[in-house]
């Protein structure tokens, strides 16, 4: 029996695993991928995005720093478009079948995709592939072949799938076929390890499973946490109003971050910033002592989040408009508070009665017709839009201030 030599050091692939690690909810398995490291060979490192949407936020970008780690480390990644599967429509987490996108769609969202990715991965060390490029070519055949490597009661293991059919939902045939062919991706790039989101869990052990029918060793998978959006408690999603998009204007970048709550600013700064994991424990440190203040923490990440997408010169006008708000325009040092509820307790009106800023709600209603409130540095037009979870500075007028905290 021959023994595999390992080419690289233990302390390389220590400090490689290290990093890799870093901010990971699950990794399968580290004893694999360290021999795969240990052979000196470039990891191919595969992570799909369906194109379903033109934007993406900052959510999306967990798995794409831990992307640019893998090139940090001379690793191969594979950016790989899902025009293929994104007319199929991935059901991971989904009550009901998700509508499927026109190709014409896909390709328009594709671009944007590229676009925004490239703020953070090196184009030139980046390989760009679609999964349309050799499932187009797949006939008949090959299809019942790929769908003969699963049982459909394997595929009724999945969480989403299980519940739905439990609960009498429909679940349609091509929905089957979505990890089947993410899988199959994985054979076709001969993938080391593929990255995802904590509920892309199923798909990325299918990508495993169907490797080894194919005669291939299989990939090492990694899942990468969801990110809380600015109310601190749901995944950042478009729908919840708690996203921040990566191509929002610096200024609302830079506000939206200072509004998250002390503590989630931690998780931000393990999967977002670009420090290493001493320098933030050494921040945290300097925060819990007292020496350095949680505000200028918080700036600190806001101004590196902004920059990354718009540059730095644009990240130091948005903190100096920031600070012109909320420091140097006066904002009193004590603030009248309120604390409530998310939800119709959270509602503008409500919120700055409370807070002793009006005199009625239907004060509060006119004033915010005509624009006179902003929270958080950003005007609020809308008095039937709850605020989210998480701590306001609210502005009515031109000298009114309070501190409104959703919970």
């Amino acid at each position: 029996m021959t023994v595999e030599k390992p080419l690289l050091a233990q302390e390389e692939i220590d400090r490689q695993i290290e990093l890799i690690k870093r901010g990971a909810a699950e990794l399968i398995d580290e004893k694999e991928l360290r021999k795969k490291i240990a052979r000196g060979k470039p990891l191919r490192v595969k992570v799909g995005f369906d194109p379903t949407a033109p934007d993406l936020h900052l959510g999306h970008t967990v798995v794409i720093h831990k992307m640019r780690h893998f090139q940090e480390l001379g690793h191969q990644i594979i950016f790989l478009i899902g025009d293929f599967t994104g007319m199929i429509g991935d059901p991971s987490g989904r009550s009901e079948t998700r509508p499927a996108l026109t190709y014409e769609q896909v390709v328009e969202n594709a671009e944007t995709y590229k676009k925004q990715v490239f703020k953070i991965l090196d184009p030139e060390k980046t390989e760009v592939a679609f999964n349309s490029t050799w499932m187009n070519k797949l006939d008949a055949q090959g299809f019942i072949r790929l769908a003969s490597q699963y049982t459909v009661a394997r595929m009724l293991e999945r969480d989403d799938f299980q519940r739905r059919y439990e609960t009498e939902q429909p679940i349609a045939i091509h929905e089957f076929l979505y990890p089947l062919v993410q899988g199959y991706d994985s054979v076709q790039l001969k993938c080391d390890i593929e990255l995802g989101g904590t509920d892309q869990k199923f798909n990325l052990l299918v990508g495993r499973s169907l490797q080894s029918s194919y005669g291939l060793e299989p990939q090492c998978v990694m899942m990468l946490p969801l990110l809380e959006g600015t109310d601190g408690v749901r995944k950042m999603s478009k729908s919840y109003g708690n996203y921040i998009g990566i191509d929002e204007s610096p200024k609302e970048i830079f506000g939206k971050v200072m509004s998250i709550s002390d503590e989630l600013m931690w998780r931000y700064y393990e999967l977002l910033s670009t420090l290493s994991i001493t320098e933030i424990a050494d921040l945290h440190q300097a925060v819990e002592c007292g020496t350095t203040h949680p505000k200028t923490a918080k700036e600190q990440l806001a101004h590196e989040i902004v920059a990354l997408y718009h540059g730095k010169n644009q990240a130091d006008e948005a903190q100096a408009e920031f600070n012109a708000v909320f420091a140097a325009g006066g904002v009193p040092d004590e603030l009248p508070e309120y604390t409530c509820l998310a939800g119709e307790d959270s509602l503008p009106p409500v919120c700055l009665e409370a807070a002793g800023l009006v005199e009625s709600r239907g004060e509060a209603r006119r004033l915010i017709k005509q624009g006179a409130l902003s929270v958080n540095g950003e005007r609020w037009n809308d008095a039937a839009q709850p605020l989210p979870r998480g701590e306001h500075i609210v502005k009515l007028g031109k000298k009114r201030f309070a501190k409104i905290i959703v919970s």
